[in-house]
């Protein structure tokens, strides 16, 4: 796959060369695997959402689907809850639009404005994903042991914080 690179792809400062197998790993490495881990499932994911009828979705359109959310909210607040410009965000609601994913409809409590509101397939493509989620879960905790994956996800949450998981991820990582 020309999309992929060798292990080492710090070489310029890798101070660790030919040290034997089991050593600790370089601090590098913690955010490319949490990346790996990611885009496995990510990918996954996406692959079973394909066969179960959303080709079309996109790792993105999830963000913004939550960015939506369940009572529908403007298309500045989309592009504000996911650190995009409002053009952004309307091009992004354009495009879920065009796939059924969402609709813009006259907002109830004001009619200048318009309100983007998620549809019965947006929907179902959101509950398909937490399917799925819990789905590929359990394969990692088969594969890790439930109380591995369970102190995984525990340090990783006190790591992170409890903020929770912010939408703007994709707008934080292309700006």
């Amino acid at each position: 796959m020309d999309n992929v690179v060798d292990q080492n792809v710090n070489q310029v400062v890798d101070s660790r060369n030919g040290e034997p197998a089991g050593r600790a790993r370089d601090g590098f490495e913690l955010p490319l695997l949490l990346f790996a881990g990611f885009r496995t499932i990510i990918d996954e994911l996406h692959d079973r959402l394909a066969r179960e009828g959303h080709p079309d979705a996109r790792p993105a359109y999830g963000f913004a689907l939550q960015a939506i959310g369940i009572d529908g909210v403007s298309a500045s607040e989309i592009g504000r809850r996911l650190g995009v410009s409002k053009q952004a965000a309307g091009k992004t609601v354009d495009r879920l639009e065009a796939l059924g994913y969402a609709e813009r409809a006259d907002d109830p409590r004001d009619a200048r404005r318009k309100v983007v509101r998620l549809t019965p397939h947006g929907l179902d493509l959101l509950a398909r994903s937490a399917a799925g989620f819990e789905e590929i879960r359990g394969r990692w905790a088969a594969a890790l042991g439930e109380r591995r994956l369970r102190e995984l996800e525990d340090g990783l949450a006190q790591l992170t914080g409890s903020s929770g998981f912010r939408l703007d991820a994709a707008g934080w990582f292309t700006g």
